[in-house]
């Protein structure tokens, strides 16, 4: 194993064991002979992704998850502004939100935190958003994928409302739209006119990735 594999493999593993104050001080450190682009591919995404097969595994809970997720946003804070000045390329956009009148956020809170660590630029519009605010942060921040999500079977058509909002103002071939929460699946994702349905934070991570290299899907 090379000293450079060793570096990125200690940060990787101080995250996936939620240490956050070994993970801050290993990013530290690579920063002086990597680039923030190189830690962020190497280190850090293979580290979330590592989170995401822990927890549908049974491995790991939404608290480890967190834990995780603020061991990598503190090691992301040190590389943020490198990678702001930096060319890297972003995995893309994405704008999130639980639809009107669902107040539950931390399901789609934790689907940010894996959206970041999977490489993309996240827009959380927090919970209970409106129609219109979701369709005005699609026209304002041209995202490639909106995100929805809704705990309550009361709320949940609201998305298939936000959709043909959006079909309406010209904006839905603009933007690939996924769908997920407790009351969803696939079959309400298909009704709605959704492009895609992921049960859980770390499928919607890998989903973004598939709607995104494969415009087609």
């Amino acid at each position: 194993m090379t000293i450079e594999h060793d570096e990125f493999e200690g940060i990787r593993l101080s995250i996936v064991n939620m240490d956050d104050k070994k993970s801050v001080e290993l990013t530290r450190q690579a920063m002086k002979t990597h680039a923030a682009g190189e830690i962020l591919n190497k280190a850090l995404i293979p580290a979330m992704e590592a989170v995401g097969d822990d927890y549908e595994q049974g491995r790991k809970f939404i608290p480890e998850m967190l834990l995780a997720a603020e061991a990598m946003n503190a090691a992301l804070a040190l590389l943020k502004p490198e990678l702001t000045r930096s060319d890297v390329k972003k995995a893309g956009r994405v704008v999130m939100g639980t639809v009107e009148g669902d107040v539950h956020d931390i399901g789609q809170r934790m689907v940010c935190i894996m959206l970041e660590g999977a490489g993309f630029e996240v827009h959380s519009l927090g919970a209970d958003v409106p129609t219109l605010e979701f369709v005005k942060a699609v026209k304002d921040m041209s995202p490639d994928i909106l995100g929805m999500s809704a705990l309550l079977t009361t709320t949940a058509p609201r998305m298939k409302g936000v959709i043909e909002s959006l079909r309406k103002e010209g904006l839905r071939d603009r933007v690939k739209v996924m769908v997920g929460g407790a009351i969803l699946n696939q079959k309400l994702a298909d009704e709605y006119g959704a492009d895609g349905y992921a049960p859980d934070a770390a499928s919607a991570a890998r989903l973004a990735k598939t709607l995104l290299d494969n415009p087609g899907a």
